[in-house]
């Protein structure tokens, strides 16, 4: 038997309705906002058969808010449902146009048991893109000022320091340069200091449109909190990555991966673990593309012959090997005058580089199957040794 959770959203209580298969309603209730009404709806789910193998999920009238964030904790599916959308259902059970929290709840839930499918669940975002989207409400000159700087986005560390010194807008305009130049030496900055100071100054000084500040002092506390969570996912990802690359270091393949333009360690780790080292895994080299997305697909029918790209594949590989073309073009001159000639033959940026890709893979096979570095003049000869051959 399965069941569906709809909440009728308020701002003090909330209107909890738990219904069967058939729309038969198990229960109701109404409870606070608080802590104490999450505990009791808690107990509602658990009572009605809910459990982590087999969790209820929930409609509710919004995609965010402290209720969303501790149901998403929980690992529970969340439908967040536009009220205008809930207000269509209505005519389905009554023609009266009486409306109550209660009735809503119960229409909620039944959205959920007959037209599931037809709504998005809400996405499991991570603790990045949670602090972006506070960020995005009410505190854009945090990322106007990471994007002034190169690479790494909020999760470069000099970024998260900042931020975590002013996590509202108000007090980021209050930094001086002397506190800005402390904060990026404090977050191991050695080079560039004062022209990123001067970028930083200039960005958090200009004018943007703020929240009152009582909501405005609300948002930089939740900030705060969603910085410790960057941070600990941040630290954890460079312990794995420096895990990865000392084991991809010590395998007899990293010579050769790393000897290609645009591969370095860490990536080459990745183009690993994917295709592995047996040898025999692959036949050939058009296998390896394949695997990889970069082949296309040729599908032809009578006097009808269309070229399509694949879209089965290592959706892994095909993400690194992304990275690994883009890489390339400014490590490998015959990479970027492939990658022009693509380009002025009337490819798309995409289709550029798969088949940019796509020959690097073929010379990989090669240079995995004989033991050979990659060799920049073989790869991408000279036009007269082009020619000539």
């Amino acid at each position: 038997m399965r069941y569906y959770c709809g909440i009728d959203w308020a701002t003090t209580h909330h209107d909890v309705a738990i219904i069967d298969e058939a729309g038969t309603v198990i229960t109701r209730a109404r409870v606070t906002s608080d802590a104490v009404g999450f505990a009791l709806l808690l107990t509602l789910l658990a009572e009605a058969g809910d459990s982590d193998t087999a969790p209820i999920p929930v409609a509710i009238e919004t995609d965010r808010g402290l209720w969303v964030a501790a149901l998403r904790a929980a690992g529970r599916p969340i439908y967040p449902i536009n009220p205008l959308k809930a207000s269509r259902y209505r005519p389905r059970h009554q023609v009266s146009g009486a409306k109550s929290d209660a009735v809503d709840a119960v229409l909620l839930a039944n959205i959920l048991r007959t037209d599931a499918a037809e709504h998005r669940c809400l996405p499991a975002d991570t603790e990045a893109a949670q602090a972006i989207r506070v960020l995005k409400d009410y505190y854009p000159a945090a990322l106007a000022a990471s994007a002034g700087l190169p690479e790494g986005g909020l999760t470069r560390r000099d970024i998260r320091a900042v931020l975590a010194a002013a996590p509202t807008p108000s007090a980021a305009a209050r930094l001086t340069r002397a506190q800005l130049r402390k904060l990026l030496t404090q977050a191991g900055r050695k080079r560039f200091i004062d022209r990123d100071v001067d970028v930083l100054r200039e960005v958090f000084a200009g004018t943007y449109l703020q929240q009152p500040p009582q909501v405005e002092v609300a948002m930089g506390i939740q900030l705060t909190a969603l910085l410790r969570q960057l941070d600990a996912a941040v630290t954890a990802a460079e312990d794995l990555a420096e895990a990865a690359i000392a084991h991809f270091e010590q395998h007899p393949d990293a010579k050769i991966l790393t000897s290609f333009p645009g591969l370095g360690s860490l990536s080459g780790a990745r183009v690993l673990a994917e295709i592995g080292d047996d040898r025999a895994r692959f036949a050939h080299a058009r296998g390896l593309k394949a695997f990889a997305g970069t082949a296309p697909i040729t599908r032809a029918s009578g006097k009808k012959k269309v070229v399509l790209h694949r879209h089965i594949k290592n959706r892994r590989l095909a993400a690194v090997t992304s990275m690994w073309a883009l890489a390339s073009l400014r490590a490998s001159p015959g990479a970027r005058a492939h990658f022009d000639t693509r380009r002025a033959a009337g490819d798309w940026v995409a289709q550029a580089q798969r088949h940019l890709v796509n020959k690097f893979l073929g010379q990989l096979f090669c240079c995995l199957q004989t033991g050979q570095l990659y060799d920049e003049h073989r790869a991408f000869p000279p036009p007269s040794q082009a020619s000539a051959a």
